[in-house]
């Protein structure tokens, strides 16, 4: 009944020829009843009832008997194909054990080998716990693929959100990273700017006035270049979408856009969207729009004047990134339109985004400062100071300040969490938006954001604090928050996933939120593999620059490239800096780990001193 999927067939089946069925809820339930005790399980066989006037369920009754000693497997197959004689082919091939047990091999074998490119051994179980599994799984597996979690069940792709969650994969699958950039490039406007999100396959999503979606293009094409080396992906060529333009007075609009029949390489892609992304305002801040990374702030430049200091902190990061990417394409005019702009930047946050202790977050359309100790609510807000260090956009000595006072006021050590802002939006006559409508300390507004949590303990690291670093990161460890059955009855989700929120709420302190479903995951494996343990791939070599807690005397990393392992002992003997690099027996005065895929396995030590 989906028109998106008019021919799709979806089947349940079960290897057991003697079975029953039932399409209806109730019969399977049972009036008033629950899948805790359901009345199917006390009758002998369900009726066969199915049609389209129930409420809907598949449900399969199979009975059968055991004698001592007997065993019996039974396989049920749960699927969907293009049609009819697809799903019947696709029951007839799976009722059958054997091949049901060699695609559920098959299953196991992909993890096995997408989970074990990056394997670390540490003193920490609940770092182990998280980067060799849970953390790429739930990216992978929810994010990217599922797009359904048990709190939203959407389906759409993110422009910013999915192109996040993918630049976690350049160690373990740059392929989809690759292959993300097109499929996003090929969701931009004409303009440069983009489908915020939308619904395969036929793509209907919508187009808004939010400022940061389009220039998280270039930024994740600057890394997998980088990374990967593959510099044959900026020539690809992607064709555009055309739409009609988001109206002033609206925020965005739903639609199924048309392709465009013009188009252009990747690289081209990239420097639409950053021209797109220089608009600014009278302090030379750039246009917030209808919101930047935090989309409840959709009021605070909804009319044109509105400016985002947040933005000017990424939007400068991405320019001197991509500056680079222009310079080996020989593009001299747009090196030189990007070094321009980043100049002005950084005058514009020295001049108007200093609040004296912290940076500001915004400014609103008619001039008012947002973020600010003269602010009665959200008077700091943990984005723009931990990307004032991200960024190296800010003078450091404010960074470090800005750094310190989140430090102050927003780590809430006692409850284990990283407050996004504070105060929470209340009954104060500020008017950010949709974020107002929460409930004091919960998500963004004024709870752990975890996603913004994980940027703050990456600020702490790269300005080389590193011990509150890694103090941070236990706290918005999942594995911390479920350690004991006392704690599982405050946090009451999943420690084993990332949740999406915490709530700093006074009747809800420490409990999580949105699981699953959330682009905090990718950002957390990226705080611990490179942030932490300090891995840097370089395209066929390795960097490796730790920063590790004293206690801490060792640890070892198995690194998988293409098909060849590399084991590295990290071996810390109280210093901060790597003063010892030796590769297969070979001393490294470079201080790299060179990858090679003979198929032989290497050794490496790295010692800190």
């Amino acid at each position: 009944y989906n028109s998106e999927f008019p021919e799709r067939v979806a089947f349940f089946a079960v290897t057991e020829t003697e079975h029953t069925v039932t399409g209806s809820r109730t019969e399977f339930l049972g009036r008033n009843g629950s899948p805790g005790s359901p009345a199917a399980m006390g009758r002998t066989g369900l009726s066969g009832r199915v049609g389209s006037a129930l409420d809907p369920c598949a449900a399969i009754h199979t009975r059968f008997a055991l004698e001592d000693g007997q065993e019996r497997e039974i396989v049920f197959i749960l699927g969907a194909s293009r049609d009819t004689a697809g799903a019947c082919n696709l029951v007839r091939r799976f009722c059958d054990t054997y091949e049901a047990q060699r695609a559920l091999e098959g299953v196991w074998d992909y993890w096995n080998r997408a989970l074990g490119a990056v394997y670390v051994e540490t003193p920490d179980p609940a770092v182990n716990f998280l980067v060799n599994g849970w953390l790429l799984y739930q990216t992978l597996g929810c994010r990217l693929w599922a797009r359904s979690g048990f709190y939203q069940s959407g389906g759409a792709i993110g422009f910013r959100d999915q192109l996040q969650d993918a630049m976690a994969l350049v160690h373990t699958e740059p392929r989809i990273l690759r292959e993300h950039l097109l499929r996003c490039a090929a969701h931009q406007f004409r303009e440069g700017d983009v489908q915020h999100w939308w619904h395969p396959p036929l793509d209907r999503g919508v187009r808004t006035r939010i400022s940061d979606d389009y220039l998280w293009l270039p930024y994740a094409v600057c890394r997998y270049v980088s990374c990967v080396g593959d510099t044959g992906v900026l020539d690809e060529c992607v064709s555009f979408l055309e739409g009609r333009p988001v109206k002033p007075d609206e925020d965005g609009y739903y639609d199924k856009p048309a392709r465009s029949d013009e188009s252009s390489t990747l690289y081209e892609h990239c420097v639409r969207a950053i021209n797109q992304a220089l608009q600014f305002g009278e302090r030379g801040l750039p246009l917030m729009g209808c919101g930047d990374w935090n989309d409840g702030m959709n009021r605070v430049g909804r009319h044109g004047k509105g400016e985002s200091i947040w933005l000017a902190f990424f939007l400068y990061d991405t320019l001197v990134r991509f500056q680079e990417i222009a310079r080996g394409r020989g593009d001299a005019a747009f090196v030189e339109r990007c070094a321009a702009h980043i100049d002005k930047l950084r005058q514009a946050i020295e001049q108007h985004a200093w609040d004296g202790q912290w940076y500001r977050r915004a400014y609103f359309d008619n001039g008012e400062p947002l973020g600010s100790a003269a602010n009665p609510e959200c008077q700091i807000d943990s984005l723009p100071q931990s990307w004032s260090v991200l960024s190296r956009a800010g003078e450091p000595a404010r960074a470090q300040a800005a750094l310190e006072s989140v430090y102050n006021r927003l780590v809430r050590r006692e409850a284990g969490l990283v407050q996004l802002l504070d105060p929470p939006f209340d009954r104060s006559h500020l008017e950010p938006g949709y974020i107002k409508g929460y409930a004091p300390g919960v998500r963004e507004n004024g709870g752990q954001y975890t996603h913004a949590a994980v940027w703050v303990a990456m600020a702490f690291a790269a300005a080389g604090d590193w011990a509150r670093a890694w103090e941070i990161a236990a706290l918005i460890n999942p594995v911390n928050h479920g350690s004991t059955p006392e704690a599982i009855q405050v946090y009451k989700v999943e420690p084993y996933v990332v949740a999406a929120d915490v709530y700093y709420n006074r009747q809800h302190v420490g409990r999580g939120g949105w699981t699953w479903y959330t682009g905090s995951a990718g950002w957390m494996y990226r705080l611990f593999v490179e942030s932490l343990l300090g891995l840097r791939l370089e395209v066929d070599h390795l960097r490796l620059e730790p920063v590790l807690p004293e206690s801490w005397k060792s640890l070892r990393i198995h690194y998988r490239y293409r098909e060849t392992f590399h084991h590295i002992t990290v071996r810390n003997r109280g210093g901060r800096k790597v003063t010892r690099v030796v590769v297969d027996g070979q001393e490294r005065p470079d201080g790299i780990i060179p990858l090679v895929d003979d198929r032989c396995e290497h050794h490496a030590e790295v010692d800190l001193g």
